[in-house]
């Protein structure tokens, strides 16, 4: 589903944030990226679906080469649904709203048919008694669980996921856990950008492993959390997972 091939990618000049990255995602894989800060797991995540272009390698995306300058971007990310760390929601609009505009928009679904879909989402995610209400009026984890079910409204065939729980309070991040648990054990292709191991441990098929612009491992979940091979691995596993 995803092929990310001797990926280089440059801030100006002088710095490069991502170091000949190789890598692929499988339909219906679970894929948890993970690392320090500032190894370049977000900037990953984003190249595929070209929210950040790179400068070497290639990208293809269901067999869509991503960085060719013939791809229709907009057609493409429509495809893939992408959740970020902030919820991205529009803030003026009601909930179910956020959900209907990009499939009238981009789909061109009816307004009827789009509501339908949006309400059976937001039902799913908990959250159908909200659907009236402004995001403001919902708290972080609730716009969360929103971002995804506006995200699933397009039937995506893959779904990004950059941090998604690195700004909920605490008590917060679990109800987004569990409806991303649920999306993975009923096949989703994912791949996730994230310190939540317990998650990684209970759902992800791989674990890629980053610093410094590189892909240091990229294993099986229960080898990763076995034996990871490098010490660099070891040592930021030491660190997550000794509380």
């Amino acid at each position: 589903m995803i092929e990310i091939n001797h990926v280089n990618k440059w801030y100006g000049p002088t710095f490069q944030v991502l170091k000949d990255c190789t890598t692929s995602v499988a339909k219906g894989e679970v894929v948890v990226v993970c690392g320090p800060s500032g190894s370049g797991k977000s900037t990953l995540i984003k190249c595929v679906n070209a929210l950040e272009p790179i400068q070497g390698g290639d990208i293809t995306l269901d067999g869509v080469k991503v960085n060719d300058p013939k791809t229709d971007l907009p057609k493409l990310r429509s495809r893939v649904g992408m959740v970020f760390q902030h919820f991205e929601l529009f803030p003026h609009l009601r909930i179910i709203d956020n959900l209907r505009l990009a499939q009238e928009k981009v789909l061109g679904r009816k307004s009827e048919d789009a509501t339908a879909k949006g309400m059976k989402l937001l039902e799913r995610v908990g959250l159908k008694e909200h659907a009236k209400k402004f995001p403001a009026e919902l708290s972080g984890g609730q716009q969360q669980r929103v971002a995804i079910a506006r995200a699933l409204a397009m039937d995506p065939i893959a779904m990004l996921f950059d941090e998604p729980t690195s700004a909920l309070d605490p008590e917060m991040i679990s109800e987004v856990l569990d409806v991303m648990v649920d999306l993975a054990r009923e096949g989703m292709t994912m791949m996730v950008v994230t310190h939540e191991m317990g998650f990684a441990n209970k759902v992800a098929d791989r674990v890629i492993f980053m610093d410094r612009g590189e892909i240091v491992e990229d294993a099986k979940k229960a080898d990763f959390f076995g034996t990871p091979r490098s010490d660099r691995a070891q040592k930021f596993l030491s660190k997550i997972l000794q509380h």
